[in-house]
C-alpha cells in the first residue's frame, strides 16, 4: 500500500463524531431508516431485498444497480459504470490506476483531503485554489497555466467541500474541453449533485461532457446514506474502466450484496429523496442565518451554493483552531477548524470552519453554541 499521511478529517471524528453533544459539521444529509427505505421500494426491489442470497457479487457492480446508475447520466450506459465501496475507494483506485511516477496531476484547493494527498504519494502534483475573495471563484486561466505536458488527471469537486462553491456551467463546460484537448482526464466529484439551492445553477456531470472524464458519486452525502457504502465512477472510457476492475480486485473485490439492493432502491427513488433533502436544508438555513446575525461581529457567513456544508470565517483574536477546541470541550459542539483542509499544495485560509447545515433539528446545537458564545462576551 502507497505510504500516506494520517487522513486529519478522519483522526479528528475518531475523537469527537460519536462523543460530542452536537455534530454541528457533519457532510451528509439526515439519514433514513431502514424501514423509511424499503418504503420507497417497489414490490420487486423489496422482494430481493428479502430473499436476498448473501453471496459475493460482480466486481463492477449489480447490473441492475448499474442500469439505475447509468439512467442518472445523459450519454452514459451501464456499461460505462462500475461500483466501489463508497467514494474514498473509488477515488483512491481511480488516482493509482491514472497516475503512475514521471506523470503530473492538478488539484484544486480546498479540498477533501484523499484528493490531493493519495495523487501526490504517485507524483508531482500542482494546486490551483479557489479564491475567497472572490466568492471562491475558480480561475481556469490559472488552471491552465498549471498544465504541464505529462498532466494526466484535473481533480474538481464540485459543489465543494468544504465551501458549498458552484461554479458556472460555462466554466465547468470550458474545463472539460480543455482537459479533452490536452488528452486529460478531469476527474469531477460531483457527490454533492442534487443539493444545488439554485436548480439553474446544477452543473452538467464531467462524464457527459467527455469521454475520457469521470464523475465521481456516491450514495452518502446528496442522498444521505452513508451507511449502503456504496460509491461509482462512470467514465466512457471502457478500457479504463476494466483497469479500475482489476484494481478492485486488491481492494473489495465486490460490494455488499444488500447494500447494492438498497442503493438500487434509493436511486429509483432519487428525486424525491432530493427533494426532501433540499426541502430540509431549505428549513434549516433561517436558523443559521439567525444564529450568525446575532453574533455578527465573531462571524462571516455565507450560505454555500450547493451541498450541506458551508466555511465561514471566524473573526475571533484567538484564531479559529482554539476557538473550535474550546467549543467542542467546553460546549460539546463539533466544528471542523481549517487546519483540517489545510493543503501541502496551496495557501488556504486559516480563518475558516466547517459547518454541516443538513442534519434534523439544529436548532438544539445552536441553541449551546449561541449560549456558549454570550458567556465568552
Amino acid at each position: 500500500m502507497t505510504r500516506l499521511p494520517d487522513f486529519r478529517l478522519e483522526t479528528y471524528f475518531s475523537r469527537w463524531e460519536f462523543t460530542a453533544r452536537h455534530h454541528l459539521t457533519a457532510s451528509d444529509v439526515q439519514t433514513m431508516t431502514l424501514g423509511e427505505l424499503l418504503s420507497l421500494a417497489d414490490d420487486k426491489d423489496r422482494e430481493a431485498f428479502e430473499n436476498l442470497p448473501l453471496g459475493y457479487t460482480e466486481t463492477f457492480g449489480d447490473p441492475a444497480l448499474r442500469e439505475v446508475i447509468a439512467q442518472t447520466y445523459e450519454n452514459a450506459g451501464a456499461d460505462d459504470v462500475i461500483c466501489f465501496a463508497g467514494a474514498e475507494e473509488a477515488l483512491y483506485l481511480a488516482m493509482n490506476v491514472l497516475l503512475d511516477a514521471g506523470d503530473h496531476a492538478v488539484v484544486v484547493t480546498p479540498n477533501y483531503q484523499a484528493a490531493e494527498t493519495v495523487p501526490m504519494a504517485l507524483c508531482e502534483v500542482t494546486g490551483v485554489a479557489l479564491d475567497p475573495d472572490r466568492n471562491w471563484a475558480l480561475d481556469l486561466d490559472e488552471v491552465a497555466a498549471a498544465l504541464r505536458p505529462n498532466t494526466r488527471v484535473v481533480s474538481v469537486n464540485f459543489p465543494n467541500n468544504p465551501t458549498g462553491k458552484v461554479i458556472d456551467a460555462d466554466d465547468f463546460t470550458e474545463l472539460a474541453r480543455l482537459c479533452d484537448e490536452r488528452g486529460i482526464h478531469l476527474f469531477s466529484d460531483e457527490v454533492y449533485r442534487g443539493l444545488e439551492h439554485d436548480a439553474a445553477r446544477i452543473l452538467p456531470q464531467a462524464a457527459d461532457l467527455s469521454e475520457r472524464a469521470l464523475s465521481l458519486n456516491v450514495t452518502s452525502k446528496s442522498l444521505g446514506l452513508p451507511g449502503l457504502r456504496i460509491g461509482w465512477i462512470t467514465c466512457r472510457d471502457r478500457e479504463l474502466l476494466s483497469r479500475l476492475e482489476r484494481a478492485k480486485h486488491y481492494t473489495t473485490i465486490c460490494n455488499s450484496a444488500p447494500s447494492e439492493v438498497l442503493a438500487r432502491i434509493a436511486l429509483k427513488a432519487r428525486e424525491p429523496i432530493l427533494r426532501r433533502n433540499r426541502a430540509l436544508i431549505a428549513a434549516n438555513l433561517p436558523a443559521f442565518e439567525s444564529f450568525f446575525s446575532e453574533f455578527a461581529d465573531d462571524f462571516d457567513w455565507q450560505a454555500p451554493d450547493g451541498g450541506c456544508v458551508a466555511y465561514p470565517r471566524y473573526l475571533g483574536p484567538d484564531g479559529v483552531e482554539e476557538f473550535c477546541t474550546r467549543l467542542v470541550e467546553e460546549a460539546g459542539v463539533l466544528l471542523l477548524p481549517a487546519s483540517i483542509y489545510h493543503s501541502e499544495l496551496t495557501p488556504t485560509p486559516l480563518d475558516r470552519f466547517r459547518i454541516g447545515i443538513g442534519r434534523h433539528r439544529p436548532e438544539e446545537g445552536l441553541a449551546a453554541f449561541a449560549q456558549w458564545m454570550r458567556t465568552r462576551r
